[in-house]
C-alpha cells in the first residue's frame, strides 16, 4: 500500500513539475526575459534533465497558438492586402506587402544561424552559468532603450531594420537572451514606435516558430520519452497556449506605459543571483 501511495505521490509531483514548467515558459515567452533561459534554471531547481529538444519545441508550439489567437486579425489582413498587391498592384497595399517581406528578410538569420549553430547551443551554451550572464546582457539592453520612442511605422521599414532585427533575434538562440526582448531592443534602436516594434517582433515569432516545429517532427516523434511523458507534456503544453496569451495581453499593457525597465531590474536581480547561488 505505501508504495503505492509513494508512486502516486511520485507521478502527481511530476505532473506538477512539468505543470509549472509549461506555466513560466508560456508566462515568459513573450516577455523580455528569456523563456528558454528560465526553463534552464527550473530544470536545475527541480533536478529534471530534459534530453532532447522535443519538449521546448511543444511548449513553444504552445506560445505559438496563443500568438496566433492574440494576431489573427492582423495575419489575415497582411494576406489578403498583401495578396491584392500582388494581383492589381494597388499601392494601397504596398505597405503591407512590404512588411511581409521584412517578416520574410528577418527570418533568414535566425534559420541559417539555428542550422549551423542548434547543436552547439544545445550542448554548450545551455548551462545555469551561461544563463546567468546572458539575463545581465538582456537586462543592460532592456535599460538601454526604455525610454525610447520611435516614429516609424510599418510603411516606413527598410530592408536594414528588417536584417537588423533579424540578427537580434538570431543571438536569441542562445539561452538567456530573450527573444522578444532581443527584436524589440532592435526594432526600437532602428526608431520604430512601441506598437510597430511589438506587432514586428510577435508576427516574426511565428515563421521562426511553425518552422522549428514542422523541421522537428521527427525528433519529436523518435523521442524515447514521448509515451513515457505525454500527460505531463500535454498538461505543459496546455499550460503554455494559456499562459502565454494573457502574459503576452499584459506586456501589451506594459510597452503601452512604457515600463521596460522594470524588466531589466528583474533581468540583472535573477542573472546575479543565478551567477552566485547556482
Amino acid at each position: 500500500m505505501e508504495v503505492f501511495i509513494l508512486e502516486g505521490l511520485t507521478e502527481l509531483w511530476l505532473l506538477i513539475k512539468y505543470l509549472v514548467l509549461g506555466l513560466i515558459q508560456g508566462f515568459t515567452e513573450p516577455i523580455p526575459i528569456s523563456s528558454s533561459g528560465h526553463l534552464v534554471i527550473l530544470q536545475k531547481l527541480f533536478g529534471i534533465e530534459i534530453e532532447g529538444l522535443s519538449f521546448e519545441i511543444l511548449v513553444n508550439f504552445g506560445s505559438l497558438i496563443a500568438v496566433l489567437v492574440i494576431y489573427w486579425k492582423d495575419i489575415i489582413r497582411l494576406i489578403q492586402n498583401g495578396l491584392n498587391y500582388l494581383l492589381t498592384k494597388n499601392p494601397e497595399n504596398k505597405a503591407d506587402f512590404q512588411f511581409i517581406l521584412y517578416l520574410i528578410i528577418a527570418t533568414i538569420p535566425t534559420g541559417i544561424l539555428g542550422l549551423l549553430f542548434e547543436d552547439y547551443i544545445s550542448s554548450k551554451l545551455s548551462t545555469v552559468a551561461v544563463v546567468g550572464i546572458t539575463l545581465l546582457i538582456t537586462g543592460a539592453a532592456l535599460w538601454i532603450i526604455r525610454n525610447l520612442r520611435g516614429r516609424k511605422s510599418e510603411g516606413d521599414l527598410k530592408v536594414k531594420d528588417a536584417i537588423i532585427v533579424g540578427l537580434a533575434q538570431a543571438v536569441a538562440l542562445i539561452p538567456g537572451i530573450s527573444r522578444s526582448g532581443a527584436t524589440i531592443v532592435a526594432a526600437m534602436l532602428v526608431g520604430m514606435k512601441v506598437e510597430t516594434a511589438l506587432r514586428f517582433s510577435f508576427l516574426l515569432y511565428i515563421p521562426v516558430s511553425l518552422g522549428i516545429t514542422v523541421m522537428s517532427l521527427g525528433d519529436i516523434v523518435g523521442d524515447d520519452n514521448i509515451d513515457a511523458l505525454a500527460i505531463p507534456y500535454v498538461l505543459a503544453f496546455a499550460a503554455s497556449i494559456i499562459a502565454t496569451y494573457y502574459s503576452l495581453r499584459w506586456f501589451m499593457n506594459i510597452m503601452a506605459r512604457g515600463n521596460l525597465k522594470y524588466f531589466s531590474f528583474y533581468c540583472f536581480v535573477v542573472g546575479i543571483l543565478v551567477i552566485l547561488f547556482l
